[in-house]
Formats: structure tokens, sequence, C-alpha cells
């Protein structure tokens, strides 16, 4: 029988990297809390026509890399590629515009893209996000992005560089998408064959092109910070002066467009200096016509959404703190209860504690202890138990201490 292994682009966690999972899953708690987020929690699969008339149906996201499939009642169900239209569609379903205040989320979990595997960028991958709905101004712009930035400086990856651009709006886009049309059909011969298709579709698709001969072409074409209509500019410069007053540097990145077709006014990124090619951490912007796309009000967005495994890559340094749990022994089968019963009032009062069923002798015992790294070995044989105490070994000294059992929570509040 052939062995079965986890799904190409898939990948188990085991401890102790698990605990940096933790570490981060807390942060996230703890840091956006501050900034009055509140979790959200959406499905893992949702209608298909959520993301196709959110994320785009021009996207490569849509055209290439969703998992859907069709339910036993033949509806099309996809995989979440990404969160922020589950995150709209979930507000509007539950009429969360009306009986919530203020309208920030942040979520983590898993995302599902059919790509081809990266370092720290799996198919079935991780992320992290914010979202803040109703408030268009770009002081909202500049503290999401700031909150961003600062938040992974406070898990300590110092190398980070911000890049920051306007991808206009309805109003002042599609003029700008046909001067763009006319440049690319000008460079059509030097571009794939995808980047041909994409002329008709979406150009601004083009500037995500990684194919060497498209990225050259597109430093040619013209770009949307010189098409952008008066509202766009102002809100644009409004953003670049607040992150000034919040010290958070940027660099001004023309052809910045995100893959996806959500994105209204402005559009950031954050790369690491630490991890080569596949760099980029996270990256987000403004989404002001998704909520009237999906059903909703005319409702101001922004967000952004951080990859988790790659941030993971990134916490090297730290070192989740190992368990040091107790171990009761016992000498005799017969006091097994009353090991069983010491475990439980000592995992009462908090104390990790592991007991081994298996009836083995005390030396069998202690070996176990070891191999967990246990702190302490409490052992209950006939005169511990006639005297209504228990020994107390240190596993690191080796020394050995009788206590009376309504006096062990305070040793071991002196001790442990």
């Amino acid at each position: 029988m052939n062995e079965i292994k986890a799904p190409k682009g898939t990948h188990d966690v085991f401890p102790p990297e698990i605990g940096k999972w933790q570490h981060l899953e807390n942060a996230i708690r703890s840091y956006y809390g501050r900034f009055l987020y509140q979790e959200i929690r959406t499905p893992l699969f949702e209608h298909s026509e959520l993301f196709s008339r959110g994320i785009g149906g021009e996207t490569e996201v849509v055209q290439k890399e969703m998992y859907t499939f069709s339910d036993k009642s033949d509806r099309s169900l996809t995989l979440r590629p990404e969160n922020t239209a589950a995150v709209v569609r979930a507000v509007i379903e539950n009429n969360l515009i009306e009986t919530m205040a203020p309208l920030r989320f942040y979520y983590f979990g898993p995302m599902f893209r059919y790509d081809k595997p990266q370092k720290g960028r799996y198919r079935q991958f991780h992320q992290y996000g914010i979202e803040v709905l109703g408030d268009d101004s770009p002081q909202v712009d500049a503290e999401v992005i700031f909150a961003a930035v600062d938040f992974l400086r406070e898990l300590g990856i110092a190398q980070v560089q911000l890049e920051l651009n306007s991808v206009g709006c309805p109003s002042c886009r599609p003029a700008y998408l046909e001067v763009l049309r006319q440049a690319a059909r000008a460079e059509g011969e030097r571009l794939c064959a995808d980047c041909r298709r994409k002329i008709d579709g979406n150009p601004l698709r083009i500037f995500d092109c990684k194919q060497h001969a498209c990225g050259e072409a597109a430093r040619r074409f013209p770009v949307i910070g010189d098409h952008l209509c008066a509202e766009c500019g102002e809100h644009f410069a409004a953003v670049r002066a607040t992150l000034s007053w919040m010290n958070v540097p940027f660099e001004l990145n023309p052809r910045l467009v995100r893959g996806l077709d959500y994105y209204t006014k402005t559009a950031f990124e954050v790369t690491s200096g630490q991890l080569g090619a596949q760099n980029a951490l996270l990256g987000g912007g403004r989404y002001n016509s998704l909520v009237r796309e999906l059903g909703g009000p005319d409702l101001a967005g922004i967000g952004f959404a951080a990859g988790m495994e790659r941030i993971i890559l990134h916490l090297e340094h730290l070192e989740p703190p190992a368990p040091r749990p107790l171990f009761v022994a016992y000498g005799e089968s017969q006091w097994l209860a009353h090991a069983v019963q010491l475990a439980q009032v000592l995992r009462k009062e908090g104390y990790p504690v592991y007991v081994d069923y298996q009836g083995r002798n005390l030396k069998k015992q202690f070996k176990k202890a070891d191999r967990i790294a246990a702190a302490f070995t409490l052992v209950l044989a006939a005169d511990e138990v006639e005297s209504g105490s228990v020994s107390v070994k240190n596993m690191a000294s080796q020394q050995q201490s009788k206590i009376h059992l309504k006096d062990l929570n305070e040793w071991l509040k002196k001790n442990y």
C-alpha cells in the first residue's frame, strides 16, 4: 500500500515551532486591540461568485489559483484565497454596519491558492489582516499602514521597507487605462501572451507579470500618478504627510498596483530585507467600491493582509518557553488512584502535570520524567500515602525532599 503523505503545498507544524505561531497570534490580538480592532472569523469556503465579483474576474487569483468545486447541490464553492471579500460579505449579511462601531476587524487563518510553493508560501497558507470600514479619511490610511509596519518592528523584524502608490479611483482610472492600453499595444511584441490578453481586460495586471521582458516593457509605460484626479491627488498627499507625522519612512513606487481589482486610491506593500527574492511580507490598500459591489451601501474600506509563514521565518530568534511539567510517579499500581487525584489538584492550581498510566516501575517512570524534561518528579509510595506527604525530586539537581501535601502548593510556588 502506498504511503499517504500531505498534499503538495501543505505542511505540518509541530512543537516547538507551534510556539512561534501561538506567540504571533497572541501578539496580533494584543497589538491590534490597542486600535480597537475586534476579531472576526469567516468560513473557509464561500460561494465562488463572492471572489469573482469581489477580487475581479481578470485577476491571476480568479483565473488560475482558486480551489473551486461543486457541492452535492451543484453550487460552486471556493476555498477562500483571501479574506477581505469574505469580511465585507459578513459585514453586509449580518448587518454589522448598523449594529457595530467602530467597524474595525482583525483576522488570522488559512487561505488557499493553487500556486507554485515557495519559501514561506504554500498552497494552504496563513494570513492575518485588518479591515477598517466606513472611514475614507487619508489619516486612517496612514494609521493602517503604521499599524502594519510598527507591529512588524515590535516583533523584532527590523529590515522592513514600505512602498506606496495611489491607483486612482473610478473617476480618473478609466482615462489612464486607455493611455496604458495604447502604450501596451505599442510594446505588444515584447509582451508575453498572457499580458497581451490583459491589454483589453485590465492592463494594470501587466505590472504584476514576473516575465523579464514584460517588466522591461512596463518600465516604459505611463504611470497612474501622472493621471490622478484632484481628489485622489489630495488624498495621496495627505496620506504621505500623515505618515511623515508618524515617522514612517516610505518609498514611492509608481508601478505598484497590487494583485486584486478592488483597490482604489492608496496601495502599499511591505517587504523584508532578510528573505531574498521572495520578500513580500504584507500588502494592502483602500477598496472604496467593494462594499457596494457586493450588495452593500456605498461604504469606504481599507486594510491589509500579511503572510504568517514568512513572518514566522523572521522569528528564528524567538525561543518559546518550553513547558516544565511536574511528573507524578507512583511506587505500585495500588497508589495510581492517589497519583491521579494529586495530578487533578495540581492542574487546578495551574501546573502542567504528567502521569504515566502504564504501570511501569519507578525506574522507568524516572526515565520518562527525564524524556519529557520534567522540573520535578513527585513520588507516591506507601510511606508517602500513609503520612499524607509526597517525595519531590528536583530532576536537575537530583535533590529530594519530603513535603506534606497541605504544604505542597506553597512549596512549589517558591521552588517551581
